[in-house]
């Protein structure tokens, strides 16, 4: 008898330990709705896409080349936003949700499925360093239209996103070095 009683204490505490489990690794699911969001935010960029180019259409005949040029650059820097979300929302859905049952589909890009969170943040990090030269580049042009310590902060804000970059660069080279993954 007293050989069955230290038997159910612990099969009860693994019981307990796997529902425990087994209800946290359900709880990635609650991060779903914000990928489902984030495409939201897609077509909302997309519907501000063609605004912007509608706009530039009507506009192309007595609009500047300066001015042109910022509109293109606003399209370029919207492209590179849609861009930077469905990146997280498809790397973020696979590392942390469930990973996406597509893997015969011709369009699926090559980096499905393959971007850790270490890649993960390089892409993040380097989608936000080239929208930030381009929002750079767009002030540049329009220059005039901006105080003097207006776009010295935006060239430090923009060097310092390059510099993380750079840092968090160096961080997992020297990480791949020291650790085996």
């Amino acid at each position: 008898m007293s050989s069955h009683t230290p038997q159910k204490k612990p099969r009860q505490a693994n019981k307990l330990e796997h529902a425990l489990e087994s209800f946290i690794f359900k709880g990635r699911w609650l991060l779903a709705p914000f990928f489902v969001g984030l495409l939201f935010a897609v077509v909302l960029l997309l519907i501000k896409f063609f605004k912007q180019l509608y706009l530039m259409g009507i506009a192309t005949f007595s609009a500047t080349n300066q001015e042109l040029l910022v509109g293109i650059l606003t399209l370029v820097d919207t492209a590179l936003l849609a861009g930077l979300l469905l990146i997280i929302t498809f790397s973020g859905y696979e590392n942390f949700v469930s990973k996406l049952d597509i893997d015969n589909h011709e369009d699926r890009p090559s980096w499905m499925g393959k971007v850790g969170f270490s890649g993960l943040k390089m892409k993040l990090i380097s989608a936000i360093v080239a929208i930030s030269a381009v929002e750079l580049l767009k002030v540049f042009i329009n220059s005039g239209a901006y105080p003097n310590d207006e776009l010295l902060w935006k060239v430090i804000i923009h060097v310092t996103f390059v510099m993380s970059g750079v840092l968090f660069a160096l961080t997992d080279y020297l990480n791949s070095k020291t650790q085996s993954h």
